[in-house]
């Protein structure tokens, strides 16, 4: 192990087991924050400001670098070529939580302490949301290493200054592997852009579903009435072979309503429930002669007179102007000879007495 990596670990294990304190403050961070003159880092994410505080308490900051953002951080790492995919102890690894492969998506950063076939073995801090601690991990998040002994071998060295921005354009890519340049096309689907549009869609797809299902419950929806064609008039040589009938004589004599008596007709013109009728005048007298031969009688006035009275009662009279005698009225069943009737008792019923 090189004594640049011995140096940095030696000055990280101590402080193994350090927990941040309430609103994420940490000494770490207070120690940055009084560094660069800016109080905003006392209670920022503070993984990549213990690697920082470490390699000034062992003297190594030129090789290490001071930084609070990751992707300033690797990016300097890329222009001193020191940059590498391979792992080894004491070199600084940069993780990307989404899988990406470019520098811009470093979220989180460590130290790496020893590598064990495909995993190595990191001491992290702001990890577990609190804790400053050792952790293995697999490599498939990491996007690169940059290894301090690779800074301290070339003879001119960039500025170092703390920075919470990437640096200025520089010439990344003579440094950066090829695989490490090219980026995924997935990665324009966390752009605010793709976001928009994705919420857009999916407002159109709905609205056109809705409208769809309100379409097709058939609540407004007109029956289809099948077309009936009208049936075709009959040509006039057939509408002229067919005679009209006309009804037979006593079927028309039925339809005829006979009508009302002469008293009938009086006392409807006489009386109305909507007050007095004017008296007609009235009606010529149209007499009906005799047959030849046959001598004509007159009827007394008095006589005519019972007889309108007869009818008006519905009762038969006799020529001599005299009601008719009454027919007798039978005696009651329970009426005992000589006496008034009685009220049949409910016990005469059942015994018949």
């Amino acid at each position: 192990m090189d004594p640049i990596a011995e140096g940095l670990l030696k000055a990280a294990r101590p402080e193994l087991g350090y927990r941040e304190k309430g609103g994420q403050y940490t000494k770490f961070g207070t120690w940055y924050a009084d560094l660069v003159q800016d109080p905003q880092y006392r209670n920022a994410p503070w993984c990549d400001m213990f690697i920082t505080w470490a390699a000034h308490k062992a003297g190594l900051q030129e090789y290490v670098g001071q930084f609070a953002w990751t992707p300033s951080h690797a990016a300097w790492f890329i222009q001193q070529g020191a940059w590498s995919l391979k792992p080894e102890p004491g070199a600084l690894v940069f993780y990307d939580w989404k899988g990406g492969k470019s520098y811009k998506g470093i979220d989180h950063v460590g130290i790496v302490e020893k590598v064990a076939g495909s995993k190595i073995h990191t001491i992290e801090a702001n990890v577990d949301k609190v804790w400053l601690k050792r952790k293995v991990r697999d490599t498939d998040k990491v996007v690169g290493y940059g290894l301090p002994r690779l800074v301290k071998e070339h003879p001119t060295l960039i500025e170092v200054r703390p920075s919470d921005q990437p640096l200025e354009p520089f010439s990344v890519q003579a440094h950066v592997p090829p695989a490490m340049t090219r980026e995924s096309p997935f990665d324009v689907l966390g752009t605010p852009q793709a976001l928009l549009a994705a919420m857009v869609l999916t407002t159109v797809v709905v609205s056109f579903r809705v409208a769809g299902r309100s379409r097709g419950s058939g609540r407004h929806r007109r029956e289809l009435v099948p077309w009936v064609s009208p049936a075709p008039a009959p040509p006039p040589h057939v509408t002229a072979s067919r005679p009209t009938l006309a009804p037979p004589p006593h079927v028309t004599a039925a339809r005829t309503a006979p009508a009302p008596p002469p008293h009938v007709t009086a006392a409807r013109l006489t009386s109305s429930p909507r007050g007095p009728v004017p008296a007609l005048p009235p009606r010529a007298r149209t007499t009906t002669p005799a047959p030849p031969g046959v001598p004509r009688t007159r009827v007394p006035a008095d006589e005519a007179r019972s007889r309108a009275q007869a009818e008006r009662a519905h009762l038969p009279l006799e020529r001599s102007g005299e009601r008719a005698p009454a027919a007798p009225v039978a005696p009651h069943p329970f009426t005992p000879p000589g006496g008034t009737a009685r009220r049949r008792r409910p016990y005469e019923a059942a015994t018949g007495k």
